[in-house]
């Protein structure tokens, strides 16, 4: 396959808040930093507290906690990253939805592996995620069934055909993410899929109107009506935390341990949690 093209762009321009004369501060949300990235793409965190984010030219840019950048990966050939999965502990999902392709990346940004989902099957990947097995979940739009593939043996492991839980409606399928042995499959119509480790339907949580969410220790957050909503995955209470100011509309939030990654069209503010 192509070799990787690491740091070949221009790293974003970082302003650091701290050299500014007043005190970025808004709803008690403490401005560290903030990197000049138009109209960036999906963002994860890996383990280590490392943000990845696509670029517009679906680079991939990895930046340290506190927003420093480290590396980017460029792709050889252009497409458009769907999706980013950085919680693997060796491992770097890179979904590209038009090409369908998967391109798995090494923690420093060098390729190791890419699957091209036309020779797996016949329909249209709509989402992908990576397990912790290293396997791959993938959602079939086409049959409307959720698909695990095992890279190791090269075959499709698991089936869950979705008809009968979706029922009459029309799904609008955005994200999905395997976290603490379930996976979590956000349809923007109806409500966010829970399925256990073996894809077997558990419950749906009826939080509708996302395009993605994101897990911090026990609780799943998202982005709504101005606040982050974090809901508690076991005592299933929820609470919520108001945005910071923004001159531009906050598209995404990435919560890390000790930071918290704001993305609007212009690039990301970092915050000190």
């Amino acid at each position: 396959m192509p070799a990787a093209k690491p740091a070949a762009t221009a790293p974003a321009p970082i302003i650091n808040a701290a050299a500014q004369t007043a005190p970025v501060e808004t709803n008690g949300w403490t401005l560290v930093r903030t990197i000049a990235l138009p109209k960036p793409g999906p963002a994860s965190l890996d383990r280590r507290g490392n943000l990845y984010l696509s670029d517009s030219q679906n680079n991939v840019r990895q930046y340290g906690p506190d927003g420093q950048p480290l590396n980017t990966y460029s792709p050889p050939q252009p497409g458009h990253t769907a999706q980013l999965e950085a919680w693997n502990t060796s491992k770097v999902l890179v979904f590209y939805d038009d090409r369908q392709e998967i391109l798995l990346l090494d923690r420093f940004m060098a390729p190791l592996s890419q699957v091209r989902l036309p020779d797996l099957l016949d329909g249209m990947v709509r989402a992908a995620t990576l397990a912790p097995d290293d396997r791959l979940w993938l959602l079939d739009e086409s049959s409307l069934t959720l698909r695990q593939y095992d890279p190791t043996g090269q075959r499709i492991a698991l089936n869950t055909p979705l008809d009968i839980l979706i029922g009459r409606t029309r799904p609008d399928f955005r994200f999905m993410r395997q976290y603490q042995n379930n996976l979590y499959l956000v349809d923007r119509t109806s409500g966010i899929y829970v399925f256990d480790n073996l894809g077997n339907y558990r419950k749906k949580l009826p939080i509708t109107g996302l395009s993605s969410i994101g897990f911090r220790g026990d609780e799943l957050y998202y982005l709504t009506d101005k606040a982050v909503h974090l809901f508690h995955l076991y005592s299933l209470t929820e609470r919520t935390l108001p945005l910071p100011v923004s001159p531009t509309e906050i598209q995404q939030i990435v919560l890390g341990e000790q930071y918290a990654y704001i993305i609007t069209v212009a690039g990301i503010g970092v915050y000190k949690l």
